[in-house]
């Protein structure tokens, strides 16, 4: 089972690092595409820069730009990428007219999971919520290949701690937290691979039971504690007995 597990880890990385080495390629692809902008579209580049010349100093407020240390910059010429990828931290120029930009934040973000109700393995509802930390990998991909990356990897998580927890019976719930996050964490960063999403961190913050199963459980806890507090005294009787 062990040797099973082990060649199991290996595929998945094999296909993360063969997923990730085709997202660069694909990132690469994207950045060296501004050649094709066709004659008319190196026309009004060329009449952008004439025109940024013609209005010299005061141009330069409009084609520099800047980025801090933990942002990078896509820029469109004509609607394509321009090569050489992301921008920044620092300055860059853009052209007028024919330029536009986007910030892309490259810290880690957090954000709750609300609670979700999932029907557990052994048909028991719980509610449960957790957190996930996650950065964008490469701002390329997380600009060109999904709308929003941020709002699509908040919507996943949600699907996935279902899709987990419904295959867990509630013991398993209860006792393997760790075991639950690090399944969430490694179909998360599989899925968002293609989105230049980075998935660090998943935590499982809260099982919430329902308020009869509570009371059951209590009851059941509380019958066991009375049940070893009987056999405990009997057993102290019968050794005073004895003696």
């Amino acid at each position: 089972m062990a040797g099973d597990d082990r060649e199991t880890a290996e595929m998945k990385e094999a296909r993360r690092r063969q997923r990730q080495s085709d997202g660069f390629a694909d990132a690469e692809a994207l950045d060296n595409n501004d050649a094709d902008i066709g004659f008319c579209g190196w026309i009004l580049v060329l009449f952008s820069i004439l025109l940024t010349l013609l209005t010299l100093p005061l141009s330069i407020w409009m084609c520099i730009k800047i980025v801090k240390e933990y942002e990078r910059a896509i820029i469109f010429r004509l609607g394509r990428l321009v090569r050489g990828g992301a921008k920044g931290p620092g300055l860059f120029f853009v052209l007028p007219c024919t330029d536009s930009f986007i910030n892309v934040d490259m810290r880690t973000i957090t954000f709750d999971i609300p609670p979700q109700e999932v029907l557990t393995k052994d048909s028991v509802t719980v509610s449960v919520d957790g957190v996930v930390y996650y950065r964008v990998q490469n701002a390329t991909l997380a600009v060109a290949n999904i709308t929003n990356a941020d709002a699509a990897t908040r919507l996943l998580a949600q699907t996935t701690l279902r899709n987990v927890l419904g295959t867990k019976n509630l013991a398993e719930i209860l006792s393997d937290r760790e075991e639950i996050a690090h399944s969430m964490q490694s179909t998360l960063d599989e899925a968002t691979d293609d989105w230049g999403i980075k998935v660090e961190r998943v935590e499982i913050k809260d099982v919430k039971l329902p308020l009869q199963l509570q009371r059951a459980m209590a009851a059941e806890a509380e019958a066991t504690r009375e049940a070893r507090a009987k056999v405990g005294s009997a057993s102290h009787s019968f050794s005073h007995s004895f003696i």
